[in-house]
Order: C-alpha cells, then structure tokens, then sequence
C-alpha cells in the first residue's frame, strides 16, 4: 500500500511513513550543514543579541536571540546556534502535512515540492528571524484550521500565545494576522477571538514599552529609513525574478500558477488564498519606494505550497514531466548545499556566500594579537560579530562612523566599558601611526591592518537635539542653531581637550544625497561647557556658514575623536540653501 499511495495521488492518505523518512533525510541534510559551515555574519549577530537578552532590539523581536540561546547554552558552536532553528523546521514542515491530509494530498507531490521551495532551505539551517517566523507561521495555520473547526476557549488561548510569538518573531506577522482576519470575518461574530487579540497584546506588551524607552527604532527603521530610496523600476522586476528563484528555480511558475487557479471550498482555504495573495502584493507594492528583500515573502511561501498541493489533488494531476522536474529541482537544491559544506573554492568567492568561511581562523589570529582588550572595527556590525561569537566574548565592537547607519552595537553598553582602557584597532585600511600590524588568514576573510590606541575616548552615544527640524538659508550665510546636550552614559563627561590624548572635535556635517560634502568646527566655547553628571543636559549654540553651493541639504552634528571619523550624534535638519 506504501508504494502504490506514493506513485498514486489519488489514493487516500492514510499514514504517513515516507514523509517521516523525508523529515529525516531533511534534517540529516540540515545538521550536517550547520555543523560544518561557519555562522553567516547576521547569524553571528543574532549570537549577540543572544548574550545580551532584552526585550527588543534595533532591527528585531528578541525570538531569534531566544532560539540561539537555547542552542548555544547545550554546545557552543556553529550546530548549537542553529539547534532550534533546524528542529523548528522539521517539526513546521510535520505540521503542514498533517495540515493537508484532510485534503488527501499525495504524499510524492508533497514531499517533492516541498522540498524543491529553495527558501525553507536557506531557512531549515540559518539562525536568522525568518527562521522562528516561519515555525510559528506554521503553527498558527494548524491551530487556526482546528479553531476554525472548534470554536474552543482552549484553542484561542492557544492561538493567542502563538500570535504574540509570531510579533516576537519578525514585525511582518501582523500581515498573516491581518490577512487571516479580512478573509474571515466571522470571526469577529466570536467571543473567543476577542480573547486571542487581548492575549496576544498583553504578551506582546513587554515589547512595546521596550520600543517606547528607546524611541521605537523599529518605526524608524522600517517606515522611514528604509522609505528613503525613492522609486526606481526595476526594483520590481527584480522582486518579481527572485520570487520565482527562491520559489524553486525549475518548478516556482507551476507552484504560483496551481496554487492561484485552486478551488477554494472552505474557510481555511480562502485563508491561506488571501495570504499568499495579499503578502506578495504588500511587498511588491513596496517595491514602489524601496527595494524589498526577496525573503520578505517566506510567509506567503507556506499558503502557497499548500494551495498548490490541494489543487493537484483536486485535478488528480499525476504529469510525468512535473515529476521529472521536480526531482531535478530538488537535486539541484542538495547538490548546491552539498557543495557549500565542500567548500568549493568558486562558493567562497562568491560575494554573498563568502560569509560562510575563514572567520574561525581570523578571529583566532585577531585574539592573538588583542589578548582579552576589546576589539573595534568601524561602519559594520558583521565582523565584530564573528570575532564575538568566535572568541565566545563580547569584546567585538562596530565603531558606527558619520558616514554609516546606526546598529545595535549603538544601543549596547560595549561602549561604555572601552572608555579610557587601550583598545586594538582593526581597520581594512592602514592608518598612519595606528595600524602596525597585517593580518590575512584567508581571502574570504580579507587582509586586515590591525594596532593599538590608548586611553580611548569616544562619545558615539552623545545626543544632540537641535531646536529645529529645518533651514532656508542663502549661500554662505552665518546661522546658529541651539543644540541640547544630553549625556546617557552612566557615568560623567567633560568636553576639556586640556592634558588628553585624543582631542574631541564637535562639527556640523553637511549631506547632499547620501555624501557627506562640507565639514564645519564648533567654535572653541563648546570645550568649557560644565562636565555632565549622568542623565544632565547642556544648551549650545552652535555657529556655522550655509554652503556656497545652492541645493537641498541634510545637517546632522557628530563628535569626533581620533583616529576614529566622528558619530551620528544627532537627527537630521532639513537644510536648504537657495
């Protein structure tokens, strides 16, 4: 019977045997991929978002810290911060198949095309957000089906707690809630549902007071920095381009053209259509402004699959040259991966992939030159990530200049404690007088100019407020703008350049587009405002020149220490010279 319902997809789906062996197979193929292959950077640093627990953080929920932290607690290493992430997976894709069998999907399609969906992939192993997403995703689909089902107090606590999950997980599951809501709205005729919202919020509460005592970086980030790129056309045929790679490359056309022309018989049905539908609209209606990631989408792969699945069965389709496809999508998918836990050397060249390897062994040579001192490297959170993970510390530093955006590592006390200790220096480039050493482990890792700097003094989390959001000013004329000075350290600070090392400079920075093209000095007054007491404040004004070259600018003020290039300090003016 085995082998006749695996040939047969019209035959009854009663067990569920090779689907086991497939899940096995599945997460044979995901262990040996996450024990051999290096963290990818964003991996690395979610490991640090990990040892640094908190409710929230600068670009995500705390749920991918929560997933790595279990892990990396049983073993320290790249399969342990990937534990739960690959368990999740097996576990997510058991659920979609006891999800589809009252729909008596074959058990052959399901395993083939399942498997051919290059983005469960990439998400079976990597510890990034997406990973919990997905997990979650999947489990609320199983329980809503059962809810749908039975309208039980017992289901919507449930549901609940899966829904604030899925908020902890990644800010794009309030799109599966809402979808899931507009195409049911009989749902508000329960008294259950009403439940599962509350619970939900109050869960997820934590979080929002997080987002409020940090002045909701996430909003920020996501409605207005990445809002700033402006329309540019192709962004959505490149959309398009990936959605149908990472869909499987051989067999995404069919998936999106079965799953979209399946009949929809029931609530749970029509649920999985407007989700699938409505996620790939939202994103490429985001394409209009800013260009989409193209694993934003990974939730709407979920409905898809399974719509596509049920319109197989519907049409008893059984094509010969759909399976032949399909076999030799999956095979292209597994000998890529199998390559990549090779090592070929055309992989580690590869821009995108070169991530994966020789970090290990730059970390160790790095450590051996910085012993136990914090390391800082400038304009990235990649690098000092893997030199955490990898020395199993927190010594790594991103430096995030002027001329880069803000990160986590802004937000993190690492700064603090390198005040005023020696700290090394890890360029890309050499630094006259600072970089002494050379270090060059592997090409992926790159060669690495490396020296000391004492008695280090930064102020990257100094906030200056300017009493105005905009400017008009004509070319070259004098203006003062009131700043507030706010220390947020913990401890106090003084702006005296009497008897230091490093002389703090205070300037007023100039962007035209995304360059910064003029550089102006505080006058010399600012030094000999009052030492701040932690939490103290400080008026300034500060005196500059408009530029001479007419044009709509930004303005932002950083404060600069050397040998590093100065922070962001403050938000941006609108500044207009006309």
């Amino acid at each position: 019977m085995q082998h006749d319902s695996l040939n047969n997809p019209q035959a009854p789906v009663k067990y569920s045997r090779p689907v086991i062996y497939f899940l096995l197979l599945w997460t044979a193929l995901n262990v040996l991929q996450s024990a051999t292959l290096e963290l990818h950077a964003d991996e690395a640093y979610y490991w640090v978002f990990s040892r640094m627990m908190d409710w929230g953080f600068y670009y995500h929920p705390p749920m991918v810290a929560v997933f790595i932290r279990i892990g990396d607690m049983l073993m320290h290493n790249e399969l342990g911060a990937r534990l739960i992430t690959l368990l999740s997976s097996t576990g997510a894709i058991y659920l979609v198949w006891l999800m589809l069998k009252r729909y008596e999907v074959s058990a052959k399609w399901f395993i083939l095309l399942m498997s051919g969906i290059l983005i469960f992939h990439v998400y079976g192993f990597t510890a990034t957000p997406d990973a919990p997403l997905l997990f979650f995703a999947i489990l609320f689909y199983f329980f809503y089906q059962r809810y749908l089902d039975s309208d039980s107090w017992l289901l919507a606590i449930i549901l609940g707690v899966i829904v604030a999950c899925l908020l902890y997980s990644k800010y794009h599951g309030i799109l599966l809630v809402g979808f899931t809501l507009l195409s049911n709205l009989k749902l508000l005729r329960r008294a259950s549902f009403y439940l599962i919202a509350v619970l939900a919020l109050a869960l997820f509460v934590p979080h929002i007071i997080w987002q409020y005592h940090h002045n909701f970086p996430a909003i920020n980030l996501n409605l207005f920095e990445r809002s700033e790129g402006g329309f540019d056309i192709t962004y959505g045929f490149i959309f398009l381009a990936a959605q149908l790679l990472i869909g499987g490359p051989l067999i995404s056309w069919f998936i999106f053209y079965k799953a979209f022309t399946t009949k929809i018989k029931d609530a749970f049905m029509r649920g999985l259509m407007v989700n699938a539908a409505g996620v790939f609209i939202f994103f490429y209606l985001n394409t209009l402004k800013v260009n989409v990631q193209p694993h934003y989408t990974l939730i709407a792969f979920v409905p898809l699959i399974m719509l596509a699945l049920i319109g197989i069965k519907q049409k008893q389709l059984n094509p010969v040259w759909l399976y032949r496809l399909a076999v030799v999508n999956v095979v292209l998918i597994v000998v890529f991966r199998l390559c990549m836990v090779a090592g070929f050397p055309f992989l580690k060249e590869n821009n995108q992939l070169a991530s994966y390897y020789g970090f290990r062994d730059w970390a160790k040579a790095v450590q051996a030159k910085a012993g136990d001192h914090y390391v800082i490297m400038k304009d990235e959170y990649q690098n000092p990530s893997k030199y955490c993970f990898y020395t199993n510390s927190l010594k790594g530093f991103g430096y995030d200049s002027r001329y880069y955006r803000t990160t986590q590592f802004d937000m993190w006390p690492f700064e603090d404690s390198l005040q005023h200790t020696n700290i090394y220096y890890l360029t890309e480039d050499k630094i006259k007088g600072i970089t002494t050493d050379s270090i060059h482990t592997s090409n992926t890792a790159g060669k690495w100019y490396g020296g000391w700097v004492k008695d280090t003094r930064t102020y990257q989390k100094v906030i200056c407020k300017p009493a105005v959001d905009s400017m008009t000013l004509i070319p070259g004329q004098q203006q003062s703008v009131e700043v507030l000075i706010t220390n947020p350290y913990p401890f106090p600070i003084n702006f005296n350049n009497t008897n230091t090392l490093h002389p703090l400079a205070v300037e007023a920075c100039f962007l035209l587009g995304e360059d910064i093209v003029e550089v102006q000095s505080a006058q010399q007054n600012i030094y000999d405002l009052p030492t701040l007491k932690p939490g103290a404040q400080a008026h300034y004004n500060f005196t500059f020149k408009a530029p001479l070259k007419k044009g709509n600018y930004g303005l932002f003020f950083s404060w600069r220490t050397e040998p590093f290039e100065g922070s962001r300090n403050s938000t941006y003016i609108k500044f207009t010279v006309k």
